[in-house]
């Protein structure tokens, strides 16, 4: 269950709570051998429901680390992959399933330091903070697995960069990756895009992106194995 929790969590003094999130443990009946449903609620809500307890787990990871990005105070969220290489980040925006944590293991593989592979954390001068939750890789079943940086060779970064790639990026079996230069409102649109408070503080949102974009470059286009681009994307944050 405490895997599930946020990155930096602790225990609060206070009885009182913002949210209160409830489960409800079924499994086989002794009386009847019928399995009964796990349950998750937010409140009087159900989230999810579901005979399998990873599901519901996985379930409440999500809606937790979501709970935190939309309401963080004095940072602003952007569902993205994050690594440092050499006093500069890497950050790949994108939403659930374009790759985006396949190409951030990789880039640990390859002895960058992780940062995420959910949400780059930025603060009002546009650096980029760690969160390092445990990485989720698909595997070749399209399974997903859960690792620290450590199983892949490297290690969690612990100190705020300032930005020195955005990488836009997708997917695409067989793609060879031969991206095209952003200009700083395409690229602050792409990031705006995956922006988890962008609706609730937009002024607020604009003005960070802006820090980010106005000294990091930015490219675009669709790749084929993450591998296979790992070097030109290190190669070109070091130029």
């Amino acid at each position: 269950m405490l895997t599930c929790l946020p990155p930096g969590w602790k225990p609060s003094p206070s009885p009182l709570v913002d949210y209160l999130y409830s489960l409800r443990v079924g499994g086989a009946s002794h009386s009847t051998k019928l399995r009964h449903y796990n349950l998750l609620y937010a409140g009087a809500a159900r989230l999810a429901r579901s005979l399998e307890l990873e599901e519901l787990l996985d379930t409440l990871e999500g809606d937790l680390h979501l709970f935190v990005a939309e309401l963080a105070r004095r940072r602003m969220f952007v569902k993205a992959g994050v690594v440092g290489w050499r006093g500069r980040a890497i950050v790949i925006p994108g939403r659930s399933g374009t790759g985006k944590s396949t190409l951030t293991a990789a880039l640990v593989r390859a002895g960058a330091t992780y940062f995420s592979d959910e949400y780059a954390v930025l603060d009002a001068r546009g650096r980029v903070h760690p969160y390092p939750r445990h990485l989720s890789i698909r595997g070749h079943d399209e399974r997903r697995r859960r690792c620290t940086p450590e199983e892949l060779g490297g290690r969690a970064g612990c100190k705020p960069l300032p930005v020195g790639l955005v990488v836009v990026t997708n997917y695409r079996p067989g793609v060879q990756w031969q991206p095209r230069a952003l200009t700083a409102g395409r690229a602050a649109l792409a990031l705006l895009d995956t922006a988890v408070p962008a609706l609730r503080k937009p002024a607020e949102v604009l003005d960070t992106l802006q820090q980010v974009v106005s000294y990091a470059p930015s490219l675009k286009g669709a790749r084929g194995e993450a591998d296979e681009m790992v070097e030109a994307l290190l190669k070109r944050l070091e130029g």
